[in-house]
Order: structure tokens, then C-alpha cells, then sequence
């Protein structure tokens, strides 16, 4: 890309302290992917950055090539979603969600429908949509862009339809549910409710809206939170840092 200085939308994913006033940040942009970039001074009191340059927020950023580091020259808050921030499990889950996306992108490869994705993410949790619900919208979404969409309707086995008044496992290094016929491997002991299922099944079909309005018990939740974050953790190789701090907000609500 010819030129040593761009513009770009971008979400901080994480940050990191460096030196004795400088930061470290990676951003997700839609163009240029996940990114590494350095906001020289911006903890002194007197950066021009330090007020703006913030997560769970969508920023204008100009940056400067390096070497090492991309260098933020100058910053300004396009959506701020402060109403996100009023709820402690709506910003633990960001930060979940941000922690996905980054472990999801290979730096400086372009990343639109990801981007796309948080972005709407943070709008659902800034407009006050139940924060497991975002989560598990986001997750099945999010497989569906890596390619490994989970299989709800059918074994992952035997490949027949999978049927009310079945029993089923969940069974994630196979790709999903298996049914009662099939032994799986020795491992696969994770029972899936027929209710479960059904929840799995609308976060693949529908949309936000109808997603929100759903009513369901607090056990069929859980049981497909779970679900899906086996799944994640398998698809992506390791569990999330940031559920710790989530599931510490949700227990002390």
C-alpha cells in the first residue's frame, strides 16, 4: 500500500503499557486487518491522544508506518457507545468479544465482516440486548466466518436428522450434536437438551430482534452457553483470559 501515513476506522482489541509513558494497542480495522500500533506519551497528562484513544468505542485513527509499531498521529471518537459502559456484564462481555475477534484474525489481513460484526455486537449491548444473548449471537456468527458453522440439524456421525425425543451429546472435536445411535468418541459425554438444541439451532436462524424477544429458562441458556464455548475453545485452541472476569460480574450481580 503506497504511502507512509493512513486513515482508518478502528477498534481497540487490547493494550498493553510500554516504557514510561507510551501504550500499545491493537486494533481491528475493517481494511487492514488486526494491527499492532504505539501511542507515544498518550498516560502523560498532556496527550492530545490519551482521551480518545480508548476501547469498547469506534475510533478515526492516523497512523504513521513503522518498523516495529504502526505510530497513532491523531485520533477522534466516531461511536462511543456509553450507554455499554453503564452495565459492568454488557463491558465484561466486550471485552470477551474483543478477545474472540482478536484470536480469530491474523494481523494485516483484511477483516470487513469481522469488523462489521463486533461493530454490531457493540451496538446490541450498547442498546441494552441481554449481554449472553449478544454472546451467543456473536459466537455462532463468528464460526460461521472461520468456516466451522456447528451442526445442529443432523449427527456429526451418522449424518441422520436429529429428532425430537432423541438424546443428544455435544460433541465439538466432531463439529457438533450427535445423536443417540452413535457412540462418538470415549470422550464425548457433554448431554445436549432437546431445549438446548432448539436455542442453538434459532442462534444460527434468527435475527437479532426475534433472538431478543425469545423467553426461555435460565437452564437452556446456560446449557447452550456452554455449549458454545466448548465449541470456541476447541475451534480456537484455547479458553478466553476475559471469561474469568465475566463469569466473576455475573456471579456478583
Amino acid at each position: 500500500m503506497p504511502g507512509r501515513l493512513y486513515v482508518t476506522d478502528a477498534i481497540v482489541l487490547s493494550r498493553f503499557e510500554y516504557g514510561e509513558a507510551d501504550r500499545v494497542l491493537t486494533l481491528m480495522t475493517p481494511g487492514h486487518g488486526k494491527l499492532k500500533a504505539i501511542a507515544r506519551g498518550v498516560r502523560r497528562p498532556t496527550s492530545r491522544l490519551g482521551g480518545s484513544l480508548e476501547p469498547l468505542a469506534e475510533l478515526r485513527v492516523a497512523l504513521a508506518r513503522g518498523r516495529t509499531f504502526d505510530v497513532v498521529t491523531q485520533v477522534s471518537v466516531g461511536h462511543a457507545w456509553l450507554h455499554l459502559r453503564d452495565s459492568l456484564e454488557a463491558t465484561a462481555t466486550a471485552w470477551y468479544l474483543a478477545e474472540l475477534a482478536d484470536r480469530s484474525l491474523e494481523e494485516r489481513n483484511a477483516a470487513e465482516p469481522l469488523y462489521a460484526l463486533l461493530r454490531r455486537a457493540y451496538e446490541l449491548l450498547d442498546a441494552g440486548m441481554a449481554p449472553g444473548r449478544v454472546a451467543r449471537w456473536f459466537e455462532m456468527r463468528l464460526a460461521d466466518q472461520l468456516g466451522v458453522r456447528p451442526e445442529v440439524d443432523r449427527c456429526v456421525e451418522c449424518d441422520r436428522t436429529l429428532e425430537a425425543g432423541q438424546r443428544f451429546r455435544w460433541v465439538p472435536p466432531l463439529g457438533g450434536a450427535l445423536c443417540e445411535r452413535c457412540p462418538g468418541p470415549p470422550h464425548a459425554r457433554t448431554a445436549l437438551s432437546l431445549e438446548a438444541l432448539k436455542l442453538l439451532k434459532a442462534y444460527q436462524r434468527l435475527d437479532v430482534e426475534a433472538l431478543a424477544a425469545l423467553r426461555l429458562p435460565a437452564a437452556v441458556e446456560r446449557e447452550a452457553e456452554t455449549a458454545m464455548r466448548d465449541f470456541l475453545r476447541f475451534s480456537l485452541e484455547r479458553e478466553a483470559r476475559s471469561l474469568g472476569f465475566l463469569d466473576d460480574v455475573r456471579v456478583g450481580r
